[in-house]
């Protein structure tokens, strides 16, 4: 499967969460398992990304957010 890269903006909870998203603790960083961990960390937040034309609402996927950009992949 290929990566959609989009424009992110959080919403809600974003602040609880964001931690799992810095570089330092992410995919860039570390052995094969620790970014199979860090994928889990954050399935297990369900996070939901809301496409802002209307379409619906992303689950169930691989994420990567920095900044203002976020790519993902189901």
């Amino acid at each position: 499967m290929f990566w959609t890269d989009c424009r992110f903006e959080p919403g809600p909870g974003w602040g609880e969460i964001s931690p799992l998203f810095e570089p330092k603790v992410t995919w860039q960083h570390g052995g094969t398992d620790e970014r199979a961990r860090t994928d889990q960390d954050i399935a297990a937040q369900q996070m939901v990304l809301v496409p802002d034309d209307g379409s619906e609402p992303l689950t169930g996927m691989l994420l990567r957010i920095h900044e203002d950009r976020a790519r993902f992949r189901g």
